[in-house]
């Protein structure tokens, strides 16, 4: 059997992110050997965003609630980049906090793939131009709407020990008001 039929009969002709059952294909999650059990069956949609982030609609991946509880790891990895990805608009967030890797699927999920081992990654800087660091402390300069949370975040609230985001230049982890959030680096001043 090839690895598409493989995937096929896996996740019963269907999506393993959204389940449709349209216009499947195998999508390898890298780095990968080529194998079934580092690659996962995915629709043309989820596919379309998956390899071109300006087509994202964070919308669409709500079904990564239920996929991200997926016993295939691969599949557990794709949702767990996905959400990461998505971080941004709040709920995505809620569910990271959620999810649980085993510590070799976690490595997996944190490992890039070789076409993206060449990227310079910008460095994080607050509005002031100013490099952060994880472990740094920030102030907030704005009053910030936390999306899905149900509170504000003051103007100058202090952040302490802030996480960067993997490949994202414009974002900070920071937990404010005792909940875990993305923060843009364009409202934060370094301490």
């Amino acid at each position: 059997m090839s690895v598409e039929q493989d995937l096929l009969a896996r996740s019963n002709e269907a999506c393993e992110l959204c389940s449709a059952t349209e216009n499947l294909s195998a999508l390898e999650v890298a780095p990968s050997d080529g194998s079934t059990e580092q690659s996962i069956m995915v629709c043309g949609t989820c596919k379309e965003m998956i390899t071109d982030s300006s087509k994202m609609d964070a919308n669409h991946f709500r079904c990564l609630n239920d996929s991200m509880w997926n016993s295939e790891p691969a599949v557990q990895v794709m949702a767990y980049r996905l959400l990461k990805q998505l971080s941004a608009e709040g709920w995505p967030q809620d569910l990271l906090d959620m999810l649980y890797l085993e510590e070799d699927v976690q490595v997996w999920a944190d490992a890039l793939g070789s076409d993206d081992e060449d990227v310079a990654v910008a460095p994080t800087k607050d509005s002031n131009g100013v490099t952060l660091e994880a472990g740094d402390s920030v102030t907030i300069i704005k009053d910030l709407e936390v999306k899905g949370a149900g509170f504000t975040a003051k103007r100058g609230t202090m952040v302490k020990g802030i996480h960067l985001v993997p490949g994202n230049s414009e974002q900070i982890e920071g937990r404010v008001n005792g909940t875990k959030i993305v923060l843009l680096t364009k409202f934060l001043k370094k301490m």
